[in-house]
């Protein structure tokens, strides 16, 4: 049985979206519930990371991961020029450095100085210490989707930052905030 929408909806033309269009669809897609990870790239010698909510298992033969990153962030220049780069996800515990890491203007000496993390194996990105887990990956493709870029890598390397026990509580982003699973 079909129901009445107890809101009407909203049209919106994508060719033209207007202040009050963006507004709402902000507000809506606040709703969506996500993981949150840290995607990290070493550079020119110099370390990029950012906070990240928009990444997803693409396959898992071979693995591959997405990750959507702004395209006039320094992590995607760095993530897209380097073609190796590294996606830690969070536990509920690193809430201060998604924080830190998501903060606009972030220095680009010293970035990580206050944030423990190790070496992937391969290109030397940063690893966030005590992720659930982590992804090593290579660049395979790069699309471009409205002001961002989605970033498709195959992984190179995998491993977890806490015993499998530990990783229960992972950090979540919904309604414009962020969140655990454990009460």
């Amino acid at each position: 049985m079909e129901l009445p929408d107890p809101v009407p909806a909203r049209l919106v033309d994508p060719s033209s979206v207007s202040a009050e269009d963006a507004g709402a669809y902000r507000l809506l897609a606040a709703d969506i519930a996500s993981g949150v990870g840290v995607v990290a790239a070493r550079h020119r010698r110099r370390d990029h990371a950012a906070t990240v909510t928009g990444f997803l298992d693409v396959s898992w033969d071979p693995p591959t991961v997405l990750v959507s990153l702004f395209e006039e962030g320094r992590i995607c220049e760095a993530v897209e020029e380097s073609g190796a780069w590294a996606l830690s996800l969070l536990r509920r515990e690193h809430e201060g450095t998604a924080n830190w890491l998501a903060s606009p203007g972030n220095p680009v000496e010293g970035l990580l100085d206050r944030v423990p993390f190790r070496r992937a194996p391969h290109s030397g990105a940063p690893v966030l210490a005590g992720s659930l887990a982590w992804f090593e990956l290579r660049t395979t493709a790069v699309h471009t989707a409205a002001t961002h870029r989605l970033v498709v890598g195959e992984v190179v390397a995998l491993g977890r930052g806490v015993p499998e026990g530990d990783a229960a509580d992972p950090l979540v982003h919904f309604g414009r905030g962020y969140h655990g699973l454990r009460p």
